[in-house]
């Protein structure tokens, strides 16, 4: 995708849509995070009391109370629940983006790649439940859980409904496909650039279902049912992605103009509900909504602001294009964490891209840091591979060092009783 291509054709789009809208569909609009009403945050329980001890008579609580110890700081990266370095096994294209003749092994290569705290691998509903009923994960999935277990690294999770770079398969099962209507999708008038005919060639990126027919979502719920009873408070899950509509499960279908639903209240409503289900079965392990701005008229701001309200995380899946996707990651609650998937260059290291003196993975790495994130993604677009993950750290270790020790570090400062 041509990024700036993508956010010159996002700003007119929305301008003429929300010119020729009117206010009788009722679209829900992003707004500003920035001293936004959130509540107060999730009930802690189970916590050690914290205190005030009051320490002079007559009020002191315990007559020799005082700190008795106070902590130094380490540059030792410490992995913990919430935190670290994400290493992709997958994303946008399976097991096919794994440059390497050896998956097998280079799935053990990039699961001990020593830099990345978590796993994370985004396949499709038709390879986790290819028949209605149960799960049947395929082989190299079961691979990643085994080795994750053997190296003690926990995994991120998304199931994609779609997936355009699947050029083999669809992303839905058979069994779905053939109960539910299809919707072909119509390029945007705003979209003929070369970047767009990558989708044109895909006949899966071709259409969308009626995600709102009964069919369609009696066994979503079935899907979302089992997937809770497998990795709902799973010591080996550490978060899992929400559902959202369109390419990758991010929540658009850039580069076309409409979307499956008759009218905006229905496909807003369908993602609600969808939601509700995912929070309704996953009461332990957290969820993660993409903060992708609603270029498709979805809901997309709606679900954002019901998984933040639920005590649930958000995500994002690049921080270089939309403004609202900066301000919200910038300005979530304290309490929220933050994913931040930004691929590294799908080619080696090169001296002459950089700018001002500052290379491209450099300058991701800064700004990741400035957003606050918990987690960001280690993945080179489109070409995973270790060696591949290790060069860039070869070539800029003072920025990987820095974003490993800094990204949702945390310490216990002092200590007193």
């Amino acid at each position: 995708m041509q990024r700036r291509d993508f956010l010159k054709s996002t700003v007119a789009v929305a301008v003429a849509a929300e010119l020729g809208m009117g206010k009788a569909q009722a679209k829900v609009p992003a707004h500003n995070w920035g001293n936004y009403d959130y509540g107060s945050g999730p009930r802690v329980i189970d916590r050690l009391n914290q205190g005030p001890f009051p320490q002079y008579p007559p009020d002191a609580v315990i007559p020799t109370d005082e700190v008795i110890m106070t902590t130094t700081s380490t540059e030792d990266v410490v992995p913990n629940f919430g935190k670290g370095l994400v290493t992709y096994i997958t994303a946008d294209s399976g097991t096919d983006e794994i440059k390497s003749d050896n998956i097998s092994q280079a799935i053990e290569d990039l699961v001990r790649f020593p830099l990345g705290q978590q796993l994370y691998i985004r396949p499709t509903w038709k390879e986790v439940q290819p028949r209605p009923g149960r799960l049947e994960m395929p082989d190299y999935l079961k691979h990643v859980f085994d080795l994750a277990k053997k190296n003690n690294k926990r995994i991120g999770l998304r199931i994609q409904m779609c997936a355009p770079d699947y050029t083999h398969d669809a992303a839905l099962p058979d069994f779905v496909l053939e109960k539910v209507p299809k919707v072909d999708l119509v390029l945007s008038d705003h979209e003929s650039s070369a970047s767009a005919q990558r989708y044109l060639k895909n006949p899966h990126s071709r259409y969308q279902p009626r995600f709102d027919h009964p069919f369609f979502q009696q066994a979503f719920k079935e899907l979302v049912g089992q997937l809770a009873a497998e990795f709902d408070g799973n010591p080996l899950i550490e978060f899992i992605d929400t559902f959202m509509y369109g390419f990758w499960g991010e929540g658009h279908t850039w580069p076309f103009g409409n979307n499956p639903f008759p009218d905006y209240l229905t496909a807003e409503r369908t993602w609600t509900n969808m939601l509700g289900v995912q929070l309704e079965y996953f009461k332990k392990t957290p969820l993660l909504t993409n903060t992708q701005p609603d270029y498709s008229r979805v809901g997309n701001s709606e679900l954002v602001d019901r998984t933040v309200r639920s005590n649930n995380w958000i995500r994002s899946d690049t921080i270089f294009i939309e403004n609202e996707q900066i301000e919200a990651l910038s300005n979530r609650p304290p309490w929220i964490a933050a994913l931040l998937e930004q691929g590294l260059p799908g080619k080696p290291p090169d001296a002459g891209a950089a700018h001002e003196g500052i290379s491209p993975a450099e300058n991701i790495i800064a700004h990741v840091i400035d957003i606050g994130a918990n987690y960001w993604s280690l993945w080179n677009f489109h070409q995973i591979s270790a060696k591949n993950l290790m060069n860039y750290y070869q070539t800029y270790p003072t920025a990987f060092d820095r974003i490993n020790r800094r990204t949702g570090a945390i310490r216990t400062a002092a200590i007193w009783g």
